[in-house]
């Protein structure tokens, strides 16, 4: 038979594995970076960022080589002239 005090330690470790597991994969994304424009932009991503489903809007060929990323976009928005869901696209 476990003691009291012998389950209280058990269950204190316990408890403390878990908010130390849970600080690692419970943690906040690193900051996507916000650029100062698109140049900047595209120098890391050439053909530009969007949304997940992003479609660009145009009336002639459509860039489909744009990088997906969420959170970049996000920090980007307003070098999304068109607002078509992609930053800084360029053929």
């Amino acid at each position: 038979m476990t003691s009291t005090r012998t389950t209280r330690v058990l269950l204190t470790a316990a408890v403390s594995g878990v908010l130390a597991l849970g600080s690692v994969w419970g943690a906040a994304p690193a900051s996507a970076q916000a650029y100062g424009n698109c140049a900047a932009l595209n120098a890391d991503y050439p053909h530009g960022v969007g949304k997940p489903g992003a479609v660009d809007a145009t009336s002639g060929t459509p860039v489909t080589t744009f990088e997906v990323d969420a959170a970049v976009y996000s920090d980007n928005t307003k070098s999304d002239r068109d607002k078509d869901g992609i930053a800084c696209e360029k053929k």
